[in-house]
């Protein structure tokens, strides 16, 4: 499951040699459409528009067109709803959260200037990202093992003279001894092999075998292989907050200009279960040195754990060269995180055959993992248009990229994972997203508003849907193979469906909003791959249609002054 391992670093100081995965780099680097009721009633196509605090995560330059300040409060319930699609059939999952999406103040200074007749700043806690998310269900028939991977990679290292087989078990060269840093082997290896999901072909060998038996064709057309069904279970929970402080001005009633920084708050938690049930199996005898017919049962649960903090700039233009259009252009920094992982495996198994009276029947846990790493997440460049109607209506479009193939990876010291690097380059590929938005005020003191939003698949095409023998192999751990969860997540489009209300009376406002976002998602239990052995066959992992369709139900009150 490993590249070529770097043997030469330290394995007596495990913390400063670990490496995070192009995976977990995507899963902490997403941001959700998110600020005001009035900002996501209408698709979040504000890059033009300004005037509103969730601009100050957006385009800066949305604070030059305010002329009095702002003090505003959001509140977001949000219902979720998952839906998994594999050929066993449909699995659904849902939960409710409520939580405060937006809080920020703005103040404005008249400067007494024909230049620059007012300059503005603002602060503002936004959550940008929200992880929580929950799916799983059957996963059908299978057509291999996850131990059968393992087996795989781990009889190449072996015969390339990484390791001996014996090395693998836990105390098999003595009561101290710890494969997982006193051996080079991959901790997935580890952890199925003391675990039996792989054992060894025979005695003494130097070679393993997964769990399942793909059968031989005895001449009558009968499959005499292994049979068995999977299931699958995820849990996601975690925020991305920012804290940003802004500041502003016009000139001239034409050129408006914002700066922004922002502080990023971090917290990512998941809980994966993924377990297989086989027949007729390869599962060891009883002496667990060599292996033998019968049937098995393997389930496993990852828990990683990532969080940190990180900042970034901002800086945005709107330019009103008439009354009734705007042009708006922002550019973001990546955010720069400073991150801690903390991570660990436990297995549960059961395996019996008729040739050996005592079934084998108890758990394993992998090593405890936790290291310090560096990321930055992608760059943004937006760019906006907006035109006023008659005095009564607002038509608003934006594009925005989003560089998700330019994330960098680096350990705690600020030094580049390449090899990392490269599969966020081979996995990942810049997202397009587009947004358009409008608003009618019926009354002056009555709008009505809405949008939509679309968002392309930040994963490239050859990974979502592959071709051909060849397998599009993902690496879900770094470059030492610390990590022991197989299964990722490749996220397909995104969009968004949204409308809402507007009250003003006086100075205080009230902004109701209704988003349904729907996305697609593609869940892997372990990557495709192709056998290290003649014919390189490929095998193909199990895996299930996730869809979300999710609702928000949004409430914003203010007063500006």
């Amino acid at each position: 499951m490993n590249k070529p391992l770097l043997i030469a670093l330290s394995l007596t100081l495990p913390a400063g040699a670990f490496a995070q995965s192009a995976v977990d780099a995507y899963s902490v680097s997403q941001s959700d459409l998110r600020g005001t009721a009035r900002f996501m009633s209408m698709g979040g196509a504000f890059t033009a528009l300004g005037g509103d605090i969730s601009t100050l995560n957006q385009n800066p330059g949305g604070i030059g067109l305010y002329r009095s300040s702002d003090l505003s409060l959001t509140f977001d319930l949000e219902a979720q709803s998952t839906k998994s699609s594999a050929t066993s059939g449909v699995d659904k999952n849902s939960q409710t959260k409520f939580k405060v999406n937006n809080f920020g103040y703005i103040g404005s200074v008249y400067t007494g200037s024909e230049t620059m007749p007012f300059f503005n700043w603002g602060v503002s806690y936004s959550r940008s990202a929200s992880f929580d998310r929950r799916y799983g269900g059957s996963l059908g028939e299978l057509g291999t093992s996850y131990s059968n991977l393992v087996a795989d990679f781990t009889n190449r290292d072996a015969a390339d003279g990484m390791f001996k087989i014996p090395q693998l078990a836990a105390g098999g060269a003595g009561s101290n001894y710890n494969p997982y840093f006193d051996s080079p082997a991959s901790w997935s290896s580890i952890l199925m092999y003391n675990s039996y999901g792989i054992n060894p072909t025979a005695p003494n060998a130097n070679s393993v075998v997964g769990l399942w038996n793909y059968g031989t064709n005895d001449g009558s057309g009968a499959y005499n292989g292994s049979t068995g069904t999977a299931w699958y279970d995820i849990e996601e929970k975690g925020h991305i907050d920012e804290y940003s402080i802004n500041f502003g001005g016009n000139v001239m009633n034409m050129l408006y200009w914002g700066i922004g920084f922002g502080i990023t708050d971090l917290d990512f938690k998941q809980y994966a279960n993924y377990s297989e049930t086989i027949n007729n199996a390869n599962v060891a005898t009883s002496s667990a040195d060599a292996y033998t017919s019968g049937d098995a049962s393997l389930g496993m649960t990852n828990y990683k754990h990532i969080w940190g903090s990180g900042f970034n700039f901002k800086a945005g233009v709107i330019v009103k060269p008439i009354n009734e259009l705007r042009f708006g252009l922002a550019v973001h920094t990546p955010t720069y995180y400073n991150l801690s992982y903390e991570g660990q495996a436990w297995t549960n198994f059961k395996y019996n055959s008729p040739t050996y009276e005592a079934a084998e029947n108890g758990s394993a846990q992998g090593e405890y993992d936790d290291f310090d790493w560096k990321l930055q997440s992608p760059w943004r460049l937006m760019f906006g248009v907006a035109g006023v109607i008659g005095g009564r209506a607002i038509i608003s479009a934006d594009y925005e990229y989003r560089a998700y193939g330019d994330m960098k990876v680096k350990d705690w010291e600020g030094y580049n994972y390449t090899d990392t690097n490269e599969d966020v380059k081979t996995y990942y590929q810049a997202t397009n997203i587009f947004r358009i938005g409008a608003e009618y005020r019926v009354t002056p003191a009555f709008s009505v508003r809405a949008g939509y939003s679309y968002e392309s698949s930040p994963v490239k095409t050859e990974l979502l849907d592959p071709t051909g023998s060849q397998a599009s192999y993902v690496y879900t751990s770094g470059y030492d193979d610390t990590e022991t969860q197989p299964s990722y997540t490749l996220d397909r489009s995104t969009n968004y469906i949204t409308c809402g209300l507007g009250y003003k009376y006086k100075n205080f406002y009230a902004d109701l909003a209704y988003v349904y976002r729907h996305r697609k998602s593609d869940y892997h239990a372990f990557t495709d791959y192709n056998e290290n052995v003649e014919p390189h066959y490929l095998v193909q992992a199990p895996k299930a249609s996730v869809t979300d369709n999710n609702s928000q139900v949004v409430l914003t009150l203010g007063v500006r002054f």
